[in-house]
């Protein structure tokens, strides 16, 4: 007797939609597992705000886990210790089912996942399928991944509305297109909680072991308000927080008598923040030596180098500019009567990165560098050689 394809395929169907169906309903055991969820998402601070909540929830009590992806993925645990992420495949959003089944087993209070979904609709599923968080956050919306959630400001925003929870708390401190999320947080039930960076004071700011950027600080304690953490406290923890690897540290280097204050603002590489960076850290360290820019260019970013020269050049305008690229002589050249006393230093993709650390560490007494571009791969090899001149005294 023949069995028809028909049939196969229906049996086939009815399998596969079991198996889902299971699934599902395991997936939803899990998150019942997990008391509070908190789902991070934003263009820039994702990694940093992250860590700063799960710092503050762990200092007020609340045993806390905690997913980066940032500059390196990490996992991590109730004692504040990092993990590292070991992938053996291309990063997939199916990591946060995997964590979220992990995180479950090991009966937290709380959990704080950053998105790592970049495409709109992974985001969605990031989200609704996935997380299904009580408090969103959308740390701010800046124009990149263009060419994902382009082309405008306004559908980068669009897209990070996928991720705002469904009758829950939504807490940001975007305040340039603040309607577009308030009418994603109406259509979806949610209440909306707008940070203020200016309540972060100078002497807070001091506390911190590192250069983290206010708007970070004022959104992880709004969050922990709400899970009812009182200020003093979520600070405290904080404050002694172990930063992302892309986080703002300052490095005092020495050579030859000669000081290099070195802020390496990788991990922002998108124009506005790389400039609203660069604003927070000129007025904190004033350089008698000069400025002086370095760009760790990406040869796959025609676009992105571009918007980073034209920033340097009509509105940082440094003294010295250190570029590591290909093909960036012509338009270097186009931009260069915009800050005619920069000096200018370009240096191969395929060159030995000792080049840039001897440029670097080249540069005039008391000079402030500010590192901006690519981190991944070379950078990191760039910046662990620099690390060999760093003064801890």
């Amino acid at each position: 007797m023949t069995i028809s394809p028909l049939i196969i395929l229906g049996v086939l169907a009815i399998i596969l939609l079991a198996g889902g169906l299971i699934e599902f309903r395991y997936h939803q055991n899990i998150l019942s597992a997990v008391p509070l969820r908190i789902h991070v998402n934003g263009t820039r601070g994702k990694s940093s705000v992250t860590r700063l909540i799960a710092a503050g929830l762990r200092e007020g009590g609340k045993r806390t886990f905690a997913k980066t992806t940032g500059t390196a993925p990490r996992v991590i645990d109730a004692e504040g210790m990092d993990r590292i992420i070991h992938r053996l495949r291309r990063p997939s959003i199916g990591e946060q089912i995997r964590l979220l089944n992990y995180f479950a087993k090991e009966e937290p209070d709380a959990v704080v996942m950053e998105c790592m979904a970049v495409q709109p609709q992974y985001q969605w599923i990031s989200e609704h399928q996935m997380v299904r968080s009580h408090i969103g956050v959308i740390t701010n919306v800046r124009p990149d991944h263009l060419e994902e959630m382009g082309p405008t400001k306004e559908d980068v925003a669009y897209s990070l509305c996928n991720t705002v929870p469904v009758k829950g708390t939504l807490v940001t401190a975007e305040d340039q297109l603040s309607e577009i999320l308030e009418e994603a947080a109406e259509n979806n039930g949610t209440r909306i909680f707008f940070s203020d960076e200016m309540s972060i004071s100078r002497q807070e700011l001091d506390s911190f072991s590192y250069l983290e950027h206010p708007q970070n600080i004022a959104v992880a304690l709004d969050v922990c308000q709400q899970v009812g953490v009182d200020r003093e406290t979520a600070l405290r923890g904080m404050q002694n927080v172990q930063p992302d690897l892309g986080a703002l540290v300052v490095w005092k280097l020495v050579q030859d008598k000669r000081t290099i204050e070195f802020v390496n603002g990788m991990a922002a590489n998108d124009p506005v923040s790389t400039l609203q960076i660069w604003k927070f850290v000129i007025d904190r360290y004033p350089a008698e030596g000069g400025t002086c820019i370095f760009f760790n260019a990406r040869d796959d970013r025609p676009v992105r180098t571009r918007q980073m020269l034209e920033l340097t050049f009509t509105q940082i305008r440094p003294d010295h500019l250190i570029v590591r690229g290909d093909r960036v002589r012509s338009t270097i050249e186009r931009l260069e009567h915009y800050s005619p006393n920069t000096q200018v230093r370009t240096i191969g993709l395929a060159n030995d990165l000792d080049e840039v650390v001897n440029a670097v560490m080249g540069l005039p007494h008391d000079t402030l560098v500010y590192a901006i571009g690519n981190q991944v791969g070379p950078g990191q090899d760039i910046l662990s050689r620099l690390a060999g001149y760093r003064y801890h005294g």
